[in-house]
């Protein structure tokens, strides 16, 4: 079943789930999940009709040519959206108060070409990058809301366990950035949800299961994302407050990204197929 066959009524009465994987050119994938017959060039418009978004790796080694999201746009089907991750020059540095001068080149490098088919921007710390709440509010205020006319959604991801820190959330809340929840895998997990969408990057998969995940697994993912749509927190995650704001529809980004990468795919179109109706 096509992964745009989700329930319209629902999303529109809660928010919308969005189920992907981190870029689409992989050789293992060639025979695996893509035909083997399908030429190189047609892999993202296969991969965006099997799936509902896709995570951009490529931003975040180098600047992308705004020739190339026009193309990334007209490949793919009308409701498909993609993240982007931010570039590592704004946020692997040492005082990220003085990233203001790649951020504005990030935005200004034609992201805006993918029109409605931008979704999140992830911006991605080093596992070295300690919380520190003056630098981290000075970065936070950095981030545009909106870039002509545009709104944006802005995602952090952060890797040291300093994070997990009660004054980091109200920071995310107050300035409306979701911090990325990281799932099945040895970063610290902050599940607090702190603006109108979630951002999930789950990294579990294994080789010796069919799926990537097993049934249990998948299961559990899809329960989570239900829960997150409607603003409902669950409680087999690991937060920092105790209490959860108040419950609103949310969007749910969820990418299945590293672990066993070959299955990657496959575990997100079961995690699809266990939210889409039938």
């Amino acid at each position: 079943m096509a992964a745009t066959r989700r329930n319209r009524k629902e999303a529109d009465s809660t928010g919308r789930i969005r189920i992907g994987i981190g870029g689409w050119t992989y050789e293992p994938w060639r025979g695996r999940f893509y035909p083997t017959d399908l030429t190189q060039k047609r892999e993202l418009e296969y991969a965006s009709r099997k799936l509902t978004s896709i995570e951009i790796n490529g931003t975040f080694y180098g600047t992308q040519r705004a020739t190339s999201f026009e193309k990334w746009h007209d490949e793919t089907p009308e409701h498909f959206v993609f993240s982007l991750k931010a570039p590592r020059f704004a946020t692997h540095r040492r005082v990220l108060g003085e990233a203001g001068d790649s951020i504005e080149r990030f935005f200004a490098s034609g992201v805006l070409a993918l029109k409605d088919k931008l979704g999140p921007i992830n911006w991605q710390f080093a596992p070295t990058k300690p919380f520190d709440a003056e630098d981290f509010d000075a970065f936070l205020k950095l981030l545009p809301k909106r870039v002509d006319g545009r709104a944006i959604r802005h995602a952090v991801e952060v890797r040291h366990e300093s994070f997990h820190h009660p004054e980091f959330v109200a920071l995310a809340r107050e300035h409306g950035v979701a911090v990325v929840v990281a799932g099945d895998s040895d970063y610290p997990q902050i599940a607090d949800l702190t603006a109108s969408f979630v951002y999930a990057r789950i990294m579990g998969t294994v080789e010796t299961e069919t799926l990537g995940y097993s049934e249990q697994a998948l299961n559990a993912w899809a329960v989570r994302a239900k829960q997150w749509v409607v603003g409902a927190q669950p409680d087999d995650l690991r937060t920092v407050l105790p209490n959860a704001p108040e419950p609103m529809p949310h969007d749910v980004y969820l990418y299945v990204i590293s672990g066993y990468k070959a299955s990657n795919p496959i575990a997100a179109m079961a995690l699809e197929e266990r939210l889409t109706d039938r």
